[in-house]
Protein backbone atom coordinates (compact mmCIF):
# COMPACT_ATOMS: atom_id res chain seq x y z
CA UNK A 1 0.00 0.00 0.00
CA UNK A 2 1.44 3.38 -0.80
CA UNK A 3 -0.48 6.72 -0.83
CA UNK A 4 0.77 9.94 -2.29
CA UNK A 5 -0.40 13.86 -3.21
CA UNK A 6 -2.60 13.79 -5.50
CA UNK A 7 -3.49 17.82 -5.93
CA UNK A 8 -5.23 20.60 -3.81
CA UNK A 9 -9.14 21.84 -4.00
CA UNK A 10 -11.36 24.15 -2.19
CA UNK A 11 -12.44 21.57 0.16
CA UNK A 12 -8.38 20.45 0.93
CA UNK A 13 -5.48 18.34 -0.34
CA UNK A 14 -6.71 15.45 -1.94
CA UNK A 15 -4.53 12.06 -1.46
CA UNK A 16 -4.70 9.26 -3.54
CA UNK A 17 -3.96 5.66 -1.66
CA UNK A 18 -3.14 2.33 -3.97
CA UNK A 19 -3.68 -1.23 -2.68
CA UNK A 20 -2.52 -4.61 -4.30
CA UNK A 21 -3.17 -8.26 -3.60
CA UNK A 22 -0.55 -11.13 -4.35
CA UNK A 23 -2.05 -11.58 -7.78
CA UNK A 24 -1.33 -8.26 -9.08
CA UNK A 25 -4.77 -6.86 -8.63
CA UNK A 26 -4.84 -3.06 -7.95
CA UNK A 27 -7.17 -0.03 -6.65
CA UNK A 28 -6.56 3.33 -6.09
CA UNK A 29 -8.47 5.37 -4.38
CA UNK A 30 -8.77 9.23 -3.42
CA UNK A 31 -9.46 10.45 0.09
CA UNK A 32 -11.82 13.16 -1.97
CA UNK A 33 -15.28 11.13 -2.07
CA UNK A 34 -13.25 8.00 -1.03
CA UNK A 35 -13.55 7.61 -5.18
CA UNK A 36 -12.43 4.34 -6.84
CA UNK A 37 -9.98 6.00 -9.66
CA UNK A 38 -8.49 3.11 -10.78
CA UNK A 39 -9.40 -0.74 -10.69
CA UNK A 40 -6.54 -2.73 -12.50
CA UNK A 41 -7.45 -6.33 -13.31
CA UNK A 42 -5.93 -9.21 -15.71
CA UNK A 43 -8.14 -10.62 -18.53
CA UNK A 44 -7.78 -14.60 -19.05
CA UNK A 45 -4.49 -14.07 -21.10
CA UNK A 46 -2.84 -12.35 -18.56
CA UNK A 47 -3.60 -8.63 -20.26
CA UNK A 48 -3.60 -6.01 -17.41
CA UNK A 49 -6.97 -3.74 -17.90
CA UNK A 50 -8.11 -0.76 -15.84
CA UNK A 51 -11.71 -0.91 -16.25
CA UNK A 52 -13.57 2.16 -14.35
CA UNK A 53 -13.82 5.73 -15.77
CA UNK A 54 -11.97 8.38 -14.00
CA UNK A 55 -9.95 11.64 -14.05
CA UNK A 56 -6.46 12.96 -14.06
CA UNK A 57 -6.72 15.70 -11.56
CA UNK A 58 -7.86 16.66 -8.34
CA UNK A 59 -9.93 19.59 -9.64
CA UNK A 60 -11.81 17.53 -12.15
CA UNK A 61 -13.36 15.71 -9.52
CA UNK A 62 -13.91 18.23 -7.24
CA UNK A 63 -16.48 19.94 -10.25
CA UNK A 64 -16.91 17.23 -12.07
CA UNK A 65 -20.91 16.02 -12.02
CA UNK A 66 -20.51 12.26 -13.46
CA UNK A 67 -19.38 10.95 -9.50
CA UNK A 68 -16.73 8.56 -10.95
CA UNK A 69 -16.44 6.38 -8.22
CA UNK A 70 -17.51 7.93 -5.86
CA UNK A 71 -18.99 6.85 -2.11
CA UNK A 72 -22.01 8.89 -2.78
CA UNK A 73 -24.20 9.97 0.36
CA UNK A 74 -26.20 10.46 2.85
CA UNK A 75 -28.56 9.48 0.97
CA UNK A 76 -28.02 8.10 -2.87
CA UNK A 77 -30.23 9.17 -6.21
CA UNK A 78 -33.11 11.54 -5.67
CA UNK A 79 -35.16 12.37 -2.91
CA UNK A 80 -37.95 14.47 -4.27
CA UNK A 81 -39.03 18.21 -3.90
CA UNK A 82 -38.11 20.19 -0.70
CA UNK A 83 -37.70 18.31 2.09
CA UNK A 84 -38.84 15.20 3.88
CA UNK A 85 -40.26 14.45 7.41
CA UNK A 86 -39.13 12.22 10.12
CA UNK A 87 -40.55 11.18 12.98
CA UNK A 88 -43.15 14.48 12.73
CA UNK A 89 -40.56 17.04 11.83
CA UNK A 90 -40.06 18.58 8.64
CA UNK A 91 -35.98 18.97 7.52
CA UNK A 92 -35.38 21.23 4.65
CA UNK A 93 -33.03 19.97 1.79
CA UNK A 94 -30.37 21.58 -0.03
CA UNK A 95 -31.22 20.65 -3.41
CA UNK A 96 -29.09 20.63 -6.83
CA UNK A 97 -31.20 19.15 -9.42
CA UNK A 98 -34.03 21.31 -10.04
CA UNK A 99 -36.75 21.10 -6.95
CA UNK A 100 -35.15 17.69 -5.83
CA UNK A 101 -31.93 16.44 -4.03
CA UNK A 102 -29.64 14.39 -5.51
CA UNK A 103 -26.74 12.25 -4.33
CA UNK A 104 -26.91 13.92 -1.22
CA UNK A 105 -26.55 17.76 -2.40
CA UNK A 106 -24.15 19.82 -3.87
CA UNK A 107 -21.71 18.80 -1.31
CA UNK A 108 -22.71 15.69 0.00
CA UNK A 109 -20.03 12.88 0.94
CA UNK A 110 -18.32 12.88 -3.15
CA UNK A 111 -17.25 16.50 -2.99
CA UNK A 112 -15.92 15.89 0.97
CA UNK A 113 -12.29 15.08 2.43
CA UNK A 114 -12.02 11.77 4.10
CA UNK A 115 -9.40 10.75 6.36
CA UNK A 116 -7.52 7.62 4.86
CA UNK A 117 -6.68 4.52 6.98
CA UNK A 118 -4.14 2.19 5.53
CA UNK A 119 -4.99 -1.09 7.14
CA UNK A 120 -2.31 -3.15 4.80
CA UNK A 121 -1.27 -4.24 1.25
CA UNK A 122 -4.79 -5.20 0.36
CA UNK A 123 -7.18 -2.48 2.52
CA UNK A 124 -7.79 0.75 3.08
CA UNK A 125 -10.15 2.32 4.98
CA UNK A 126 -11.91 5.93 5.01
CA UNK A 127 -13.83 7.91 7.54
CA UNK A 128 -15.70 10.94 7.33
CA UNK A 129 -17.32 13.02 10.12
CA UNK A 130 -21.08 14.39 9.00
CA UNK A 131 -22.92 17.18 11.53
CA UNK A 132 -26.20 17.90 12.19
CA UNK A 133 -27.72 19.44 8.94
CA UNK A 134 -25.12 18.85 6.83
CA UNK A 135 -26.99 19.20 3.47
CA UNK A 136 -30.28 19.11 5.17
CA UNK A 137 -29.88 15.95 7.13
CA UNK A 138 -30.96 15.50 11.19
CA UNK A 139 -27.83 13.86 13.23
CA UNK A 140 -23.71 14.23 13.38
CA UNK A 141 -23.34 10.68 11.60
CA UNK A 142 -19.99 9.20 11.48
CA UNK A 143 -19.53 7.04 7.91
CA UNK A 144 -16.00 4.07 7.08
CA UNK A 145 -15.79 2.71 3.74
CA UNK A 146 -13.32 -0.15 3.31
CA UNK A 147 -12.22 -1.30 0.21
CA UNK A 148 -10.34 -4.22 0.52
CA UNK A 149 -9.12 -6.76 -2.16
CA UNK A 150 -9.37 -10.87 -2.06
CA UNK A 151 -7.79 -13.28 -4.54
CA UNK A 152 -10.25 -12.42 -7.32
CA UNK A 153 -12.38 -9.53 -6.33
CA UNK A 154 -12.46 -5.92 -4.85
CA UNK A 155 -15.01 -5.75 -1.85
CA UNK A 156 -16.48 -2.67 -0.37
CA UNK A 157 -17.71 -2.26 2.82
CA UNK A 158 -19.93 0.44 4.13
CA UNK A 159 -20.42 1.01 8.30
CA UNK A 160 -22.09 4.35 9.48
CA UNK A 161 -23.84 5.49 12.85
CA UNK A 162 -25.59 8.64 13.87
CA UNK A 163 -26.63 10.05 17.53
CA UNK A 164 -30.49 11.09 15.52
CA UNK A 165 -32.45 9.49 13.49
CA UNK A 166 -31.25 10.38 9.57
CA UNK A 167 -31.46 9.27 6.53
CA UNK A 168 -28.52 6.14 5.35
CA UNK A 169 -27.91 5.13 1.54
CA UNK A 170 -24.89 4.45 0.61
CA UNK A 171 -23.91 3.59 -2.65
CA UNK A 172 -20.24 3.49 -5.14
CA UNK A 173 -20.44 5.86 -8.27
CA UNK A 174 -17.85 3.70 -10.45
CA UNK A 175 -18.84 3.27 -14.30
CA UNK A 176 -17.25 -0.13 -15.57
CA UNK A 177 -16.13 -0.94 -19.10
CA UNK A 178 -14.33 -4.22 -18.60
CA UNK A 179 -12.38 -3.50 -21.83
CA UNK A 180 -10.69 -0.72 -20.61
CA UNK A 181 -11.74 2.67 -19.29
CA UNK A 182 -10.95 4.46 -23.13
CA UNK A 183 -12.24 1.55 -25.13
CA UNK A 184 -15.61 3.40 -26.24
CA UNK A 185 -18.69 2.15 -25.68
CA UNK A 186 -20.24 -0.65 -23.20
CA UNK A 187 -22.95 -1.45 -25.81
CA UNK A 188 -20.81 -4.95 -27.04
CA UNK A 189 -21.18 -6.18 -22.97
CA UNK A 190 -23.64 -8.57 -21.96
CA UNK A 191 -25.38 -8.58 -18.87
CA UNK A 192 -27.69 -10.35 -16.78
CA UNK A 193 -29.69 -9.11 -13.74
CA UNK A 194 -31.13 -10.97 -11.05
CA UNK A 195 -34.89 -8.65 -11.08
CA UNK A 196 -38.06 -9.28 -11.66
CA UNK A 197 -39.48 -6.03 -10.80
CA UNK A 198 -38.45 -2.09 -11.12
CA UNK A 199 -39.93 1.06 -9.87
CA UNK A 200 -40.57 3.38 -12.43
CA UNK A 201 -40.19 7.18 -12.76
CA UNK A 202 -41.80 10.17 -13.87
CA UNK A 203 -39.42 12.82 -16.27
CA UNK A 204 -37.32 13.46 -13.38
CA UNK A 205 -36.47 10.15 -12.47
CA UNK A 206 -38.38 10.55 -9.57
CA UNK A 207 -40.47 6.83 -8.53
CA UNK A 208 -44.12 7.21 -8.99
CA UNK A 209 -44.51 4.43 -6.17
CA UNK A 210 -45.66 2.00 -8.13
CA UNK A 211 -43.18 -1.24 -8.15
CA UNK A 212 -43.73 -3.03 -12.28
CA UNK A 213 -42.96 -6.18 -13.46
CA UNK A 214 -39.62 -6.31 -16.08
CA UNK A 215 -41.65 -8.71 -18.20
CA UNK A 216 -41.98 -8.17 -21.85
CA UNK A 217 -40.10 -5.14 -21.51
CA UNK A 218 -36.35 -4.08 -22.20
CA UNK A 219 -35.71 -3.78 -18.84
CA UNK A 220 -36.03 -7.82 -18.48
CA UNK A 221 -32.45 -8.83 -18.45
CA UNK A 222 -33.07 -12.12 -16.23
CA UNK A 223 -31.58 -14.11 -19.05
CA UNK A 224 -28.56 -11.60 -20.17
CA UNK A 225 -29.13 -9.23 -23.29
CA UNK A 226 -26.64 -7.42 -25.10
CA UNK A 227 -26.43 -3.56 -24.14
CA UNK A 228 -26.75 -2.50 -28.10
CA UNK A 229 -29.87 -4.62 -28.15
CA UNK A 230 -31.70 -2.32 -25.90
CA UNK A 231 -29.84 1.35 -25.56
CA UNK A 232 -31.77 2.72 -28.21
CA UNK A 233 -35.00 1.31 -27.47
CA UNK A 234 -37.59 4.03 -27.63
CA UNK A 235 -38.78 2.64 -24.32
CA UNK A 236 -35.32 4.45 -23.00
CA UNK A 237 -35.12 7.46 -24.94
CA UNK A 238 -36.41 9.89 -21.81
CA UNK A 239 -33.44 8.22 -20.06
CA UNK A 240 -31.00 7.91 -23.29
CA UNK A 241 -30.63 4.16 -22.19
CA UNK A 242 -30.63 2.48 -18.89
CA UNK A 243 -31.21 4.59 -15.58
CA UNK A 244 -32.96 2.38 -13.64
CA UNK A 245 -33.79 1.34 -10.38
CA UNK A 246 -34.52 -2.97 -10.37
CA UNK A 247 -35.62 -4.53 -7.31
CA UNK A 248 -32.82 -7.45 -6.51
CA UNK A 249 -34.46 -10.87 -6.21
CA UNK A 250 -32.86 -14.46 -5.11
CA UNK A 251 -30.38 -15.96 -2.75
CA UNK A 252 -28.00 -12.83 -1.93
CA UNK A 253 -24.99 -15.41 -1.95
CA UNK A 254 -25.61 -15.69 -5.85
CA UNK A 255 -24.49 -12.56 -8.01
CA UNK A 256 -27.46 -10.11 -8.62
CA UNK A 257 -25.46 -9.40 -11.90
CA UNK A 258 -23.23 -10.55 -14.56
CA UNK A 259 -21.27 -8.59 -17.00
CA UNK A 260 -19.26 -9.90 -19.34
CA UNK A 261 -16.85 -7.79 -21.95
CA UNK A 262 -17.60 -8.88 -25.93
CA UNK A 263 -15.05 -11.84 -25.75
CA UNK A 264 -15.91 -12.77 -22.16
CA UNK A 265 -12.02 -12.42 -21.19
CA UNK A 266 -13.29 -10.51 -17.89
CA UNK A 267 -16.42 -11.49 -16.60
CA UNK A 268 -17.75 -9.57 -13.73
CA UNK A 269 -19.64 -10.86 -11.34
CA UNK A 270 -21.76 -8.58 -8.66
CA UNK A 271 -23.46 -9.45 -5.25
CA UNK A 272 -24.96 -7.38 -2.26
CA UNK A 273 -26.91 -7.19 0.75
CA UNK A 274 -28.77 -4.39 -0.58
CA UNK A 275 -32.73 -4.60 -1.97
CA UNK A 276 -32.23 -2.91 -5.04
CA UNK A 277 -29.49 -1.07 -8.06
CA UNK A 278 -29.73 1.50 -9.98
CA UNK A 279 -27.85 0.46 -13.46
CA UNK A 280 -26.79 3.70 -15.59
CA UNK A 281 -25.52 2.97 -18.72
CA UNK A 282 -23.69 6.55 -18.75
CA UNK A 283 -26.43 8.09 -21.33
CA UNK A 284 -25.77 11.79 -20.48
CA UNK A 285 -21.99 11.24 -20.70
CA UNK A 286 -20.52 13.35 -23.56
CA UNK A 287 -17.43 15.00 -24.35
CA UNK A 288 -15.30 14.23 -21.10
CA UNK A 289 -11.73 14.30 -20.84
CA UNK A 290 -11.13 11.25 -18.67
CA UNK A 291 -7.86 9.64 -17.63
CA UNK A 292 -4.87 9.32 -19.74
CA UNK A 293 -6.40 11.94 -22.16
CA UNK A 294 -9.37 9.81 -22.82
CA UNK A 295 -12.48 11.60 -24.21
CA UNK A 296 -15.13 9.55 -22.64
CA UNK A 297 -18.64 9.29 -24.58
CA UNK A 298 -22.47 8.30 -23.98
CA UNK A 299 -22.35 4.39 -22.87
CA UNK A 300 -18.54 4.22 -22.80
CA UNK A 301 -19.44 3.20 -18.84
CA UNK A 302 -22.03 1.26 -16.83
CA UNK A 303 -23.11 1.62 -13.13
CA UNK A 304 -23.93 -0.95 -10.52
CA UNK A 305 -25.20 1.03 -8.05
CA UNK A 306 -26.36 -0.90 -5.34
CA UNK A 307 -28.80 0.86 -2.90
CA UNK A 308 -32.49 1.30 -0.75
CA UNK A 309 -35.15 2.15 -2.99
CA UNK A 310 -34.53 6.01 -4.59
CA UNK A 311 -37.25 8.66 -2.47
CA UNK A 312 -38.01 6.07 -0.03
CA UNK A 313 -38.66 8.43 2.42
CA UNK A 314 -41.34 9.46 0.76
CA UNK A 315 -42.87 6.01 -0.13
CA UNK A 316 -44.27 4.03 2.48
CA UNK A 317 -44.55 0.78 0.53
CA UNK A 318 -40.78 0.96 -0.13
CA UNK A 319 -38.15 -0.41 2.44
CA UNK A 320 -37.45 2.51 4.85
CA UNK A 321 -33.80 4.17 4.26
CA UNK A 322 -34.32 5.42 8.11
CA UNK A 323 -31.11 4.99 10.07
CA UNK A 324 -32.34 4.99 14.19
CA UNK A 325 -30.20 7.16 16.54
CA UNK A 326 -27.47 4.78 17.93
CA UNK A 327 -28.18 1.46 15.52
CA UNK A 328 -24.95 0.82 13.14
CA UNK A 329 -25.47 0.58 9.54
CA UNK A 330 -23.74 -1.97 7.24
CA UNK A 331 -23.87 -2.79 3.67
CA UNK A 332 -21.50 -4.91 1.76
CA UNK A 333 -20.56 -5.37 -2.13
CA UNK A 334 -18.35 -7.38 -4.30
CA UNK A 335 -17.13 -7.09 -7.62
CA UNK A 336 -15.09 -10.58 -8.83
CA UNK A 337 -13.44 -11.26 -11.94
CA UNK A 338 -13.21 -15.04 -12.87
CA UNK A 339 -10.90 -14.26 -16.14
CA UNK A 340 -8.77 -12.64 -13.70
CA UNK A 341 -9.21 -15.76 -11.62
CA UNK A 342 -8.65 -18.25 -14.23
CA UNK A 343 -5.29 -16.77 -15.38
CA UNK A 344 -3.49 -16.28 -11.83
CA UNK A 345 -5.01 -20.15 -10.79
CA UNK A 346 -3.37 -21.23 -13.90
CA UNK A 347 -0.65 -24.29 -12.48
CA UNK A 348 3.22 -22.96 -13.20
CA UNK A 349 5.69 -24.67 -15.77
CA UNK A 350 9.32 -25.02 -15.49
CA UNK A 351 11.06 -24.60 -18.39
CA UNK A 352 14.60 -25.51 -18.86
CA UNK A 353 17.23 -23.42 -21.23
Amino acid sequence: MNMRSFGTTTAGEVHELTIRNAYGMEARILTLGAALRSLTVFDEEGQKRDIVLGYDTAEAYSVGSEYFGATVGRCCNRIAGPDFELDGKTYPLVLNEGGNQLHGGPFGFSRQIWMALPLGESEAAFRLYSSDGDMGFPGNVSVQVTYRLTEDSLIIEYEAESDAPTLMNLTNHSYFNLSGHDSGSVASHRLRLNADLYTPTGPDLIPSGEIRSVKGSCLDLREGRLLGEILEDAFLSATQGLDHNFVLTGDKDLPFAVLSDPEEKIVMEAFTDRPAVQIYTAGGLRDVRGKDGALYQSHQGICLETQGFPDAVHHKDFPSVVLPAGEKWHSKTQYRFKGFSRIRRKKPVMIWV
